[in-house]
């Protein structure tokens, strides 16, 4: 089965639950904020303790051009649909000889939404969609 290659000099392999969803040409949010507690000591004036508490992770977002992979994300929405359910993933980011750059454990992931292509005869741009996930953390792989 021949390869796609994409006009990109980095790229993205999700794959939640073992299940393989394409490659994407964007990816962002991957991020993190840590609430932070001050707390004053009585008798030290020189600074306030910094107490981390809760961490909260960005939701991720994925875009590429329409390819045969869409009915991947199709059929795992519908499948989520019928039965949400948070599973781990994983994010590569490929080089386009398919060498893996940086790996990233997804945990806990649900979809948060999913744009189809807009469809547009008049316009020379590439059909996109975009797939929002929220999720319970980031592991190093």
């Amino acid at each position: 089965m021949p390869q796609e290659i994409f006009a990109s000099s980095v790229f993205f392999r999700l794959t939640i639950a073992g299940d393989d969803l394409g490659r994407f040409h964007t990816c962002s949010g991957l991020g993190a904020q840590v609430e932070v507690e001050q707390f004053a000591e009585g008798g030290n004036n020189g600074f306030s303790w910094q107490l981390p508490t809760r961490i909260t992770w960005s939701n991720i977002t994925l875009t590429r051009p329409v390819t045969k992979d869409t009915t991947k994300i199709s059929r795992w929405l519908a499948q989520t649909i019928r039965r949400t359910e948070r599973k781990n993933g994983e994010i590569v980011a490929l080089k386009p000889d398919l060498t893996p750059i940086a790996r990233w454990q997804v945990l806990g992931i649900v979809p948060v939404s999913w744009q189809g292509p807009s469809f547009d005869p008049g316009s020379a741009e590439a059909a996109v969609e975009t797939l929002e996930i929220a999720h319970e953390g980031l592991e190093p792989a």
